[in-house]
């Protein structure tokens, strides 16, 4: 019995690795009316999104004034805030996105830097207070 050749782990991992590269990001941005902080957000999230995401995004900017119901429907509490919907999961950031790779974490682009929590005790500080 012949045994049909099916495609390994790698190739399954970098296909799906190149279908996430393509991913439509859907995007809501929550602004209050046209407040120097909401038009920097705006200015940011569009400069962003052309940077990062050329071609592969949809994003709607709702004032909250001028539809309260849509805020009032996705629980928003300050503003601007940035709803991420697709991919999933979900994710809300609040502020005027000025900090550029809190962006790319917040929507996924970029992985969280995990830095060591080590704790290093020096040399001067060991047996401190134990003076003779």
């Amino acid at each position: 019995m012949e045994r049909k050749k099916g495609k390994t782990n790698t190739e399954e991992f970098e296909q799906a690795a190149a279908k996430f590269d393509r991913a439509k990001y859907i995007l809501r941005l929550y602004v209050t009316g046209m407040t120097p902080k909401s038009t920097r957000a705006i200015a940011n999230v569009q400069k962003l999104c052309e940077e990062y995401l050329e071609g592969r995004y949809e994003l709607k900017v709702i004032d909250i004034y001028q539809q309260p119901k849509l805020a009032k429907g996705e629980q928003i509490i300050a503003a601007p805030t940035l709803i991420k919907k697709l991919p999933l999961p979900l994710r809300r950031l609040i502020g005027d996105m000025t900090d550029r790779e809190r962006f790319l974490v917040g929507i996924d682009l970029k992985p969280k830097n995990r830095r060591s929590q080590k704790i290093e005790v020096s040399s001067q500080n060991k047996g401190a207070g134990n003076e003779d």
